[in-house]
């Protein structure tokens, strides 16, 4: 059996296992489930380890038979290439912190645990099937999956609201995708993705199909007007804000770069313009986070402008661009979750993210404020850190073809170090308050949660990582 199949089947295999348990024995639950995810991360390294990346094909694939008579040429084929397998590590490695950090909450710990392990097992089928009805599915799935953590274990009453809006912009995306899947079914009879990158649509076919595929990942980034990220991620839990900015919000970058500008290169050329929506979400995050009170709030915006500033990368048509669009995905699935953790260890505490509660915390959280400082300093891009070597990249690249643009974003992202610094400023100096001389500092489990995230500063050799995402990728 293909040491793919095995890493997808891991999961499932830990949700059986959960599924098997009693529902009042919580210590074993989180156990089991943690055990699981360890697993599966062992096991994307060993396939990170075991890749050719010498070699310009997708690997590691396995293949399933047709869907039953009607679906006859549907068939289910899952491989890894460069750029799947950066998403399929990224996510073997959140998964795991999202167990952690409600490793003391006692609320329906079971569902807690099967809502975690059936997400991971969903996204590595997102991220290395290639048949795009078995791409379809497992991204569908996602949405009852996802609003699943915001509703129940929501941290306030909108929490409700919040989970109902996530699903219904989700599936109104989803089921635009479904109309060009099924489009495309019907003309080529196919839906293998290595066989639709050898057939020619017309101009009017491809865009029309363009228009379908964009408006369900467009949704997903999310782009303008789509409002639902603030409000999913203020009433979210701290681990499915993680999940979501960590991972979610990169399927619909992931679903540009592999399936719309392969399968419609004219049309994406032609609708390149379109890349101004990014331009205005860049703009509005900006604007919008100078004036936000609550600090997740202003995490999600500052997400809504690094993402739109990948997608203007991949638009871009150049290999620099793309590329740094890649690494900034990364980056920001690193970063923007090490920022909800430590916005989230002082929600646990006080009960409160609005900005005018916290004020000198470095004087009594010394750890927390050092890890928050850091952890700011990357989403600001810091030279030496992943962010900027994303970043640089995308404008890099963007600067050849459209200079104007490049100058709209990089003027717009000023901001992002006002809004970041002021975070910081806002919940680690300042004077110091009384109410912190009675709050501990970080626990051991929080430190060594945030610890892994440290990893952004140390990326000296953005060469290696190019030449992997390139594998396969263009």
């Amino acid at each position: 059996m293909s040491l793919l199949l095995v890493t997808l089947a891991s999961p499932l295999v830990g949700a059986a296992m959960v599924l098997s348990l009693p529902g009042w024995d919580s210590h074993r639950l989180r156990r089991v489930a943690l055990g699981s995810c360890c697993v599966s991360l062992w096991l994307t390294l060993a396939l990170w380890a075991c890749f050719d990346f010498a070699m310009l094909r997708p690997q590691f694939v396995g293949m399933f038979g047709g869907l039953g008579r009607l679906f006859s040429t549907i068939g289910t084929c899952f491989a890894a290439d460069g750029l799947s397998l950066v998403f399929m590590v990224l996510t073997a490695f959140t998964l795991p912190v999202c167990l952690l950090l409600a490793w003391c909450h006692h609320a329906f710990v079971k569902q807690y645990c099967l809502s975690f392990l059936i997400l991971e097992f969903l996204l590595f089928a997102v991220f290395c099937c290639f048949d795009l009805f078995v791409f379809y599915s497992p991204k569908s799935g996602l949405l009852g999956a996802r609003a699943l953590p915001c509703s129940i274990w929501g941290s306030r009453i909108r929490r409700i609201r919040a989970a109902y809006q996530f699903f219904l912009f989700t599936l109104f995306g989803s089921l635009i995708m479904l109309t060009g899947i099924l489009l495309l079914f019907l003309q080529t009879g196919s839906l293998d993705y290595s066989f639709l990158t050898t057939c020619a649509f017309s101009e009017k076919r491809q865009t029309l199909l363009w228009l379908l595929f964009f408006t369900s990942f467009a949704v997903k980034v999310p782009m303008v007007p789509v409002h639902w990220l603030p409000e999913a991620h203020v009433e979210a839990p701290t681990a499915g804000s993680v999940i979501l900015a960590g991972i979610l919000l990169k399927l619909g970058a992931y679903g540009f770069l592999r399936f719309s500008i392969p399968l419609f290169p004219k049309a994406s050329l032609f609708f390149s313009p379109l890349v101004t929506l990014c331009f205005i979400a860049v703009l509005y995050a900006a604007l919008t986070t100078l004036r936000q009170t609550d600090l997740k709030k202003i995490i999600a915006y500052s997400s809504i402008g690094h993402m739109n500033v990948a997608i203007v990368g991949l638009f871009s048509f150049d290999i620099i661009s793309v590329s740094g669009s890649v690494i900034l995905l990364l980056a920001h699935g690193i970063v923007s979750p090490a920022l909800f953790i430590s916005i989230g260890v002082l929600y646990d505490r006080f009960k409160t993210r609005l900005c005018r509660y916290y004020s000198g915390s470095a004087l009594w959280m010394p750890m927390f404020s050092t890890m928050l400082f850091l952890f700011s300093l990357a989403n600001l891009s810091l030279p030496s850190t992943i962010n900027f070597i994303g970043e640089f990249l995308v404008f890099m690249g963007t600067f050849d073809h459209n200079p104007f643009a490049a100058a709209i974003i990089a003027t717009s992202l000023v901001s992002v170090g006002a809004y970041g610094l002021l975070v910081c400023a806002r919940a680690a100096f300042g004077v110091p308050k009384q109410a912190f001389r009675t709050v501990c500092d970080l626990s051991r489990r929080e430190f060594f949660i945030c610890l892994p995230f440290r990893c952004n500063y140390f990326v000296l050799w953005p060469q290696a990582q190019h030449d992997r995402e390139k594998t396969n990728t263009y």
